[in-house]
């Protein structure tokens, strides 16, 4: 009698169980013929493997330097329960998210099966998003602020005995959904949308933030800056005060200046146009001997007092002819962006015009050449909201957000300087720094006789990225050398000097002398 087969015609039926087991070669690894050649393949389940395999010199550069430890041992928080995660952990697991980018709690899961970088920042381990946002809620704010802003002023406490400037500006980050202080303000890109305004404070050109503070929306004015600005001078001390305090057209007030020449502090604002301001710029357009302001720009200057200011006041007023032929871009009723095209007569002229007031009495050209040096404040912005977080990480409370918003300008001053000993003569944004001198897959190796990783890197910089880490090591591991000889304060200092070299002209910034011992 024939036995019917249910296997479908044309395929060969599977084998038994017994029969696959047989296929299986034997332990090791396994030769496979491809295109280039026989490959030897291995699995080690045991091996860890981490997307940062770069991070060990930014931890390198975190422990030689001190900046870590110090801010781990001084975080005002403290557990009585057995239970409760480790400090270093909690506050190492909320840097390695600032560094991969993250702008949500919940996208520190990503990090938790990750089981090299921990160790390389002296963790036992990657603690949940639950028990971050936890840490954060248990703080007293006026003292994690406080203890934030320490730290942030003693990583660029040695550059402020140098000729600096002082930006000052703020930034609006949209909200989605209900948070405390998300209220309707100033939110020109996505207008009727609740808001939080970031009032930031930076060194010119260094791209290193001093402090940042988190308020409502409609709290987006300078006279809700100048508190935290004043603030943060009076904490610095006199004699290391900028050189000149910078600000957009807002900060052009009355307030704002008097209290500036009254503490003897140059400044730099961009003027509103008001009507009285108009009228000036018209009268200047028709009879005014226009100079050279660099850039396509010619400039003229003025007098003038408007009737909020207590007295006459600098103004440099700055032009620039635009072409002939313009594209107009708005957007029609229902939304849709259109863009349309106009032309202009030969024997008219088009400008666009600028308006500063100052208290320097440098020369137009100077003027405005240090205006135009602001925008890379803007830069500052761009790079903190879009990669390194302040778009996010929101939470219920506005606590939560001011110490995830001060923390982040904390990782990202120590990032760029880490950067800028790779690079002194060159500034990196993240979108480009961080794939080359952080993110490589790498694979841990343990022998009996030292740990080794193996990283892979495949960017076409990949020789760059390599000299770069080995004249890094070398730098940190000459450093390491002295450290008994050096205070923590010393090591900062030739850190930093390196870091910015071009900008010290490759002097050595000099620590301040040590306080004689008690007799």
């Amino acid at each position: 009698m024939n036995e019917l087969s249910l296997h479908p015609p044309g395929a060969a039926p599977t084998p038994p169980e017994s029969d696959c087991r047989a296929l299986v070669p034997a332990e090791g690894p396994v030769a496979v013929d491809t295109f280039g050649g026989r490959v030897h393949v291995e699995w080690d389940p045991s091996a860890a493997v981490t997307p940062l395999g770069q991070l060990p010199f930014f931890a390198e550069f975190l422990k030689v330097s001190g900046l870590f430890d110090r801010w781990v041992e001084t975080c005002p928080v403290s557990w009585r329960s057995n239970n409760a995660p480790n400090k270093r952990d909690v506050l190492g697991t909320a840097v390695l998210a600032i560094l991969c980018g993250h702008w949500r709690y919940a996208h520190i899961s990503a990090l938790r099966g990750d089981q090299v970088n921990a160790e390389l920042l002296g963790m036992e381990k990657v603690v949940s998003e639950d028990s971050v946002r936890a840490t954060f809620a248990r703080m007293d704010e006026d003292a994690a602020l406080a203890w934030l802003r320490r730290h942030l002023l003693a990583v660029t406490e040695p550059l402020l005995a140098e000729p600096w400037i002082l930006d000052a500006d703020v930034t609006v980050k949209p909200i989605y959904g209900h948070q405390e202080g998300a209220v309707l303000g100033y939110n020109p890109h996505k207008p009727g949308r609740p808001s939080h305004t970031y009032h930031t404070y930076i060194i010119a050109n260094l791209r290193l933030v001093l402090d940042v503070e988190v308020q409502p929306g409609n709290q987006h004015h300078s006279k809700y800056s100048a508190p935290g600005l004043w603030a943060l001078l009076e904490q610095i001390g006199r004699a290391r005060w900028p050189r000149l305090l910078r600000g957009d057209r807002d900060w052009g007030t009355e307030a704002n200046m008097r209290r500036c020449e009254q503490e003897g502090l140059p400044y730099l604002f961009k003027q509103r146009l008001t009507k009285r301001t108009k009228a000036l710029v018209e009268r200047l357009l028709r009879d005014a001997e226009w100079s050279d302001a660099g850039q396509g720009w010619q400039g003229a200057e003025a007098q003038l007092r408007l009737s909020g200011w207590s007295r006459a006041r600098r103004v440099v007023v700055l032009r620039r002819r635009l072409n002939r032929d313009l594209a107009i871009e708005d957007r029609d009723e229902s939304g849709q962006l259109r863009l349309s095209f106009t032309e202009v007569e030969e024997d008219v002229r088009l400008y666009e015009y600028g308006v500063l007031v100052t208290s320097l009495d440098a020369e137009i050209l100077t003027i405005a050449g240090l205006y135009r040096d602001r925008a890379d404040c803007e830069n500052n912005f761009d790079e903190l909201k879009n990669h390194w977080g302040w778009g996010g990480f929101t939470t219920t409370d506005l606590k939560r957000c001011r110490i995830m918003a001060s923390m982040t300008a904390l990782v990202y001053d120590w990032w760029n300087i880490f950067v800028r000993l790779a690079e002194p003569d060159k500034h990196r944004e993240a979108i480009t720094a961080r794939p080359l001198l952080l993110n490589a897959p790498a694979r841990r190796i343990d022998h009996s006789r030292q740990r080794r990783l193996v990283i892979s890197h495949h960017h076409a910089e990949a020789g760059w990225v390599e000299r770069a880490c080995r004249n890094l090591a070398a730098f940190l591991h000459g450093l390491r050398l002295t450290a008994e000889q050096l205070t923590p304060t010393q090591r900062w200092y030739r850190i930093l000097s390196r870091a910015m070299r071009k900008y010290l002209h490759g002097r050595q910034l000099q620590p301040p002398e040590p306080l004689p011992a008690p007799p």
